[in-house]
């Protein structure tokens, strides 16, 4: 291989350093804040190993290095190292479930020595390498149901040994891969089948005591019902891509909905969620006719996705009540507002929410934040960490994370577009996509709108080993990133 003119100092995008090491110093300073009292009398003291800012100090130092050290190395070795990097990490998160000590109900943390390290930050590196690499070989194809299949297989698989450990949280960061997949080609019908099933649930678990006072039925099935049909509707208008089967569908299922909502409110009694169920066993049957005889063979997903969905939405109520821990479904009850429970599982939301509040326009002043000081916010220098930032520093101070991390994601998604190989790209996406999943729900649980579910805020929550997962995750793409000029 021979390299265009340049060193790897001079192809190494400093823009992305540059804002890695302004949310890092951000995030340390986070840290003090959250994690030290008003007693503090000298900077030096937070530079003391036995707390948790110079702890978080030497992993930012320890990131760092093991970064340079990354940047050394040819995008080949990433490639070629690839699947022994992955098994030795799914064998090292195997292990860590039987050997592991409990914290807090997690078998997830391996002690060595007095260090600690979460073998599931380090699992996203490896997973990502090798679906970069498996995607990137020749003749893969993302509409071949075994290439489909085999890509979800890479980061389905670690996903079970996390949910093993008992980190469900870290374990639902893996479907972020999934925006890699939709990138790459894979059908929207994946999207769409994902989006729809958080709506189902959502909407039906929310909404499944409420009462349409008129005809005197579940609010949250009657809504569920229609939006399947909406959803299907969809589906065969642009997916199966089948005009005239869409607007006799349509046409069928508008006119009976509002027909029969009519009929049950101003002149027969009756269950018009048995009417909905009769409309879309007809949709299906007709779906299956047009297969049969027009030879409309995509309207076969949107059947297949019809039932799908039935069947999701009955498994609901028994998923909620019979497979989630007493705390998960808690949580998700709090958050839906169908419980109000402000000393338990809403507690740390409530007391983040003030804590942000609190904080105004400017914020209180780096460490002068009463709710952190008082240590009113459980986790607060971990997964609660953005709530110091709003109360020390306010609207200001919050609205400027937010902005370097919008910029941030921006710009590996920009990388990630110029490189000349799939390989390339795909890591790229695979590092956005992480990122935006990690930013997004912990800022979402930390002001109420999403489940508290343990995800940690990337170079700002408390943290070596994340530091360290984040760090070599991205150092390892700029140096692909720097190769992406190499040719033969």
């Amino acid at each position: 291989m021979e390299r265009e003119r340049g060193s790897i100092i001079q192809n190494i995008d400093w823009i992305t350093i540059a804002i890695y090491l302004t949310l890092a110093i951000m995030g340390w300073f986070a840290i003090c804040g959250a994690s030290h009292s008003y007693i503090e009398s000298s900077f030096l003291e937070f530079l003391n190993p036995e707390d948790r800012s110079g702890k978080q100090a030497i992993w930012m130092g320890i990131s760092i290095f093991i970064g340079i050290i990354l940047l050394c190395f040819d995008k080949r070795i990433y490639k070629d190292w690839a699947y022994i990097i992955y098994v030795f990490f799914i064998i090292v998160g195997i292990v860590t479930i039987f050997v592991s000590r409990d914290i807090k109900g997690s078998h997830s943390w391996l002690t060595i020595g007095r260090f600690s390290l979460q073998p599931a930050e380090f699992m996203k590196f490896a997973t990502t390498l090798t679906l970069a690499s498996y995607m990137s070989r020749y003749g893969f194809d993302i509409n071949k149901k075994q290439d489909l299949l085999a890509s979800i297989g890479l980061f389905i698989l670690p996903m079970l040994v996390i949910i093993s450990q008992r980190e469900t949280g870290s374990a639902l960061v893996y479907l972020a891969f999934f925006i890699v997949l939709y990138r790459e080609g894979m059908s929207g019908i994946v999207l769409l089948t994902a989006i729809s099933s958080i709506i189902y649930f959502v909407v039906g678990i929310r909404f499944s005591d409420v009462l349409i006072n008129d005809v005197g039925v579940s609010m949250g099935h009657y809504a569920v019902l229609v939006l399947i049909q909406i959803f299907s509707l969809a589906m065969v208008k642009f997916w199966c891509k089948n005009d005239n089967t869409f607007l006799t569908l349509a046409l069928v299922n508008i006119i009976g909905t509002l027909g029969a909502y009519w009929i049950a409110v101003y002149l027969i009694s009756f269950n018009i969620i048995v009417f909905q169920y009769l409309l879309i066993t007809f949709t299906v049957i007709y779906l299956l006719l047009k297969i049969r005889l027009a030879k409309e063979k995509r309207n076969l997903y949107a059947a297949l996705f019809i039932i799908g969905s039935l069947i999701f939405y009955a498994s609901c109520d028994h998923v909620m009540h019979h497979v989630l821990r007493d705390h998960q479904r808690i949580r998700i009850e709090v958050l839906l507002g169908l419980k109000d429970d402000l000393s338990n599982a809403g507690y740390n939301v409530h007391q983040s929410k003030i804590a942000i509040g609190s904080g105004g326009v400017t914020g209180k002043g780096f460490l002068k934040g009463t709710q952190t000081k008082l240590k009113y916010v459980p986790e607060q220098d971990t997964d609660f960490i953005f709530c110091t930032i709003g109360e020390e520093q306010g609207f200001i101070g919050s609205a400027t994370v937010l902005f370097l991390f919008a910029v941030f994601i921006l710009r590996i998604m920009q990388l990630a577009e110029r490189q000349n190989d799939r390989f390339g790209r795909v890591y790229g996406y695979s590092l956005a996509s992480i990122f935006f999943f990690h930013f997004t729900i912990n800022i979402g649980m930390v002001l109420g709108i999403m489940p508290v579910i343990g995800i940690p805020l990337p170079f700002f929550s408390y943290g070596g080993s994340s530091f360290l997962g984040f760090s070599i995750l991205l150092f390892s793409f700029l140096r692909v990133d720097a190769d992406r000029k190499q040719r033969a």
